[in-house]
């Protein structure tokens, strides 16, 4: 049994979700592991009769029946919009989501308090916006930070009078630094928090030790590798760790090796909201109906293949056992590649935390010129050869049946066996 862990190369939307609906449905799958981000990812599965849910907290594998979802301690759990996601999912036939649902107690809780307070700095950015998705988790990671021994966390939903201390101790914090706060009184947050606490599954490390024992498991990222806090381009960038570092740490604190290493790229390099998109190109036509313009993120952008982005995420990461390739249905006469800038082939990872750096690359990314060839004539072999990978899985749809694996290692079990 070997665990799979899937990262998006890029500035996220690649296809995550998907690929982790067709691991679903080509093997048996204990659990989906979510090992960053919180309620702002955006995982779109498609099944082949229609129905569509986009995974934000949940497991991308959750149509499936059995799979469970374990939120690890790294991911930011907000409990409302849980709650929301778990409606729709019982509107498309999914009545038993929190059912399977564990969620680590030490995970960070997001509030309504968070996400008022990322907002109101938002707002005040004004045309200097950072492109958050307005829904709190930087906020709330701000503040885990600030406030290591008093930021709520999810074992807190168990104990009333510890949570209503540490939900009045953060609405106050906030308030004195931004002023009033368009969020509920504590005492109206509380029922939600306590009745989150009875209905799911709250766990501590062990849980997933032994799921991991128990079969294979998934583990699912969120946003993308050049997103990544630290190794992203500053100031637009996540409060996440966007590579596999969290899930190989969850993996060798449990004793188990590290999981085959799958990294997706969508073949239009697209980002959403402000930042730098070296291939960005207005005149290619594209739409996408999972990523409308927002009032936070702004406007969904689309570029040419960014080979020299994707490297750079690839050094990030550490390097993948296999890509998978997403999107492959958009190639055309009018799709390039980028293979090197005006300036440079390749881009060179810093050491994490050196945010000043990250920033003057930022800036430097803002004012480079992107240098085209023409489409190749088999994208996946290109892709493969420019990152120095091979590319075990590609997609020309939305659904399962549009997947299709090459070589041996993500063949469906009953492939290998026939083999």
């Amino acid at each position: 049994m070997r665990h799979v862990a899937v990262v998006d190369l890029g500035y996220g939307d690649a296809g995550k979700g998907t690929v982790v609906d067709w691991l679903c449905a080509t093997r048996p799958v204990h659990t989906v592991v979510r090992f960053n981000g919180g309620a702002q990812a955006a995982h779109n599965v498609v099944l082949r009769d229609g129905r569509h849910h986009t995974f934000a907290q949940f497991g991308a594998g959750t149509f499936h029946p059995g799979v469970r979802t374990h939120l690890s301690r790294h991911v930011v759990v907000d409990p409302l919009a849980l709650a929301a996601e778990a409606d729709h999912l019982a509107t498309v036939g999914v009545t038993d989501a929190l059912d399977r649902l564990t969620v680590d107690g030490d995970a960070l809780l997001a509030t309504p308090y968070h996400r008022a307070a990322n907002q109101a700095r938002e707002i005040a950015r004004g045309a200097d916006r950072h492109g958050s998705c307005g829904l709190g988790v930087g906020e709330t990671v701000a503040y885990g930070l600030a406030h290591p021994d008093d930021a709520p966390r999810v074992a807190d939903c168990r104990s009333p009078t510890l949570l209503r201390r540490r939900l009045t101790a953060l609405r106050e914090r906030l308030t004195a630094e931004l002023g009033p706060l368009d969020a509920p009184p504590v005492e109206d947050c509380l029922p939600a928090f306590t009745g989150f606490a009875g209905r799911v599954a709250i766990v501590d490390g062990s849980w997933l030790t032994g799921a991991l024992r128990a079969g294979t498991c998934v583990f699912e990222g969120a946003q993308g590798v050049l997103l990544d806090e630290w190794h992203g381009f500053h100031p637009y960038t996540t409060w996440s760790t966007t590579t596999f570092a969290n899930a190989d740490s969850l993996l060798a604190e449990a004793g188990r090796p590290r999981a085959t290493r799958i990294g997706v790229l969508r073949l239009v390099t697209t980002r959403h909201g402000a930042g730098p998109l070296v291939t960005e190109d207005p005149t290619l036509l594209l739409a996408d109906p999972h990523n409308p313009t927002n009032p936070w993120q702004g406007r969904f952008r689309f570029g040419h293949f960014d080979a020299v982005a994707h490297r750079y995420a690839l050094a990030v990461a550490g390097g993948v056992d296999g890509l998978a390739l997403t999107h492959l249905d958009l190639a055309g006469p009018e799709l390039r590649i980028c293979r090197r800038y005006d300036t440079t082939d390749r881009l060179t990872p810093g050491p994490p935390g050196d945010l000043d750096r990250q920033a003057a690359l930022t800036a430097r990314l803002l004012r480079t010129r992107p240098l085209y060839d023409d489409p190749p004539a088999d994208w996946a072999e290109a892709v493969s050869a420019e990152l120095g990978a091979p590319v075990v899985l590609t997609s020309h749809g939305p659904t399962a049946d549009d997947k299709t694996p090459h070589g041996p290692l993500l063949a469906p079990p009953a492939l290998v066996r026939a083999a």
